[in-house]
């Protein structure tokens, strides 16, 4: 099996907003994705509705083999997200990112999401939630908006704090 058709999860950038219609192709060939989306109201000809939308514009993480990948860029506009220090193309931990879906992939629960300059350098101690919908997820301790939270990062990319876990929920890593 080459490198190339090996499957981790990218990062990629959808220009022109089109994430949702790359998202919808993705689902109907069976390709893993997810893009952070969450409710927002919005007017429709007078009428209030909740809809759902994408968090961050442009962005869809897929996880699936290079030429997978290559044979969609021939139909939509996307590219990789390169890590500017090797110029690689950005690969996101399978663990990393299950957590990252796990509180991300939530819409109905309070959670924030923050650009990675946001969190400034206050972090905290690593840590596990043990219970509740949350449990497994491993991220960061750290206060935001006055309020205890477990962070889980994208590392460059985006960063997603979870509403206020009790720290009896919480078990320390080292």
């Amino acid at each position: 099996m080459k490198a190339s058709d090996t499957s981790y999860w990218y990062a990629l950038r959808v220009t022109y907003s089109r994430e949702m219609m790359v998202k919808k192709h993705c689902d109907a060939n069976n390709i893993i994705n997810f893009i952070p989306l969450e409710y927002r109201m919005c007017e429709r000809n007078g009428v209030i509705i909740k809809k759902l939308q994408p968090v961050i514009r442009n962005l869809i993480f897929v996880k699936t083999s290079m030429s997978c990948i290559n044979e969609l860029k021939r139909k939509y506009p996307i590219r990789y997200i390169m890590n500017r220090g090797t110029g690689d193309p950005v690969i996101v931990p399978e663990k990393q990112m299950l957590d990252f879906i796990a509180v991300a992939g939530n819409y109905d629960q309070q959670v924030v999401f923050l650009a990675p300059c946001e969190l400034r350098t206050k972090t905290g101690s690593r840590v596990r939630i043990r219970d509740g919908i949350f449990k497994g997820v491993e991220g960061v301790l750290v206060r935001v908006r006055n309020n205890k939270r477990v962070v889980v990062q994208i590392e460059g990319l985006v960063m997603v704090a979870t509403h206020y876990i009790h720290p009896s929920l919480l078990e320390y890593l080292e």
